[in-house]
């Protein structure tokens, strides 16, 4: 199959993104709708049909729809191997467990998990369930076009290798401050990333997260795009 679309990008609110590849495949990363106050309705009424759901943490704002999602489409789950485990428990059929360093092929889509720099835990009955480190993703597109999703995150050095190893092009970065890195941290992980495009989530959807694209532009170069959407948005 050779690529015949251009890459699209929907964000439903705070860190949830449908993704259409080149080739394609639809993939859904962090699904978060019922309970997402910026997710636009509709997308709440009726679960998005994907090819593959990528959850990065065990966050009920990351992974709050996940087993939905993925129950209603028959997705592949892609997520760290002890919370792949617990959704399994929720009934999904389909998983791909991972873990940091590790890379699968899944619909000709070369997918890596990275480090991330936060914490991983569902809330249930009050007590905290450990679900495996937080984690984020690099993807290799069917067309070479490579993107990182950094999850729930603070800036870290590390993110230098991750430029050294996939060279990314676009990077999924948290700018809300507080629960993530802010737009300072957004903005110097751009430069240890290289990256030549930004899209800024995990942001407004409380006021607790005070960060905003705005204050992102001020602090990057202006060689760096940032690409600021509004909930329920596609851009190509």
């Amino acid at each position: 199959m050779t690529s015949t679309e251009r890459l699209s990008i929907t964000w439903l609110g705070h860190s949830t993104f449908l993704l259409r590849t080149p080739g394609g495949t639809r993939l859904l990363f962090d699904p978060w709708l019922l309970e997402n106050p910026s997710c636009p309705d509709e997308w709440k009424r009726t679960p998005p049909e994907v090819d593959l759901v990528l959850v990065t943490h065990g966050h009920a704002d990351h992974m709050g729809d996940a087993a939905r999602v993925a129950r209603a489409s028959n997705a592949t789950l892609v997520a760290m191997v002890e919370l792949c485990r617990w959704l399994q428990r929720q009934g999904v059929r389909h998983v791909e467990p991972m873990n940091i360093g590790g890379t699968i092929t899944q619909h000709r889509l070369r997918i890596t998990l990275v480090e991330a720099r936060h914490s991983s835990a569902w809330i249930e009955d009050g007590r905290p369930i450990y679900l495996g480190a937080p984690a984020g993703f690099v993807v290799t597109l069917e067309d070479g076009c490579t993107l990182y999703f950094a999850g729930d995150t603070n800036v870290f050095e590390d993110m230098r290798l991750i430029r050294e190893q996939y060279a990314p092009e676009i990077a999924f970065l948290p700018i809300g401050d507080r629960f993530t890195m802010g737009p300072a941290g957004a903005a110097r992980a751009c430069d240890l990333l290289g990256v030549r495009q930004v899209v800024p989530m995990h942001y407004g959807t409380y006021p607790a997260l005070t960060g905003t694209p705005t204050e992102l532009r001020k602090q990057i170069g202006a060689h760096i795009e940032v690409l600021e959407l509004r909930p329920g948005e596609t851009a190509e």
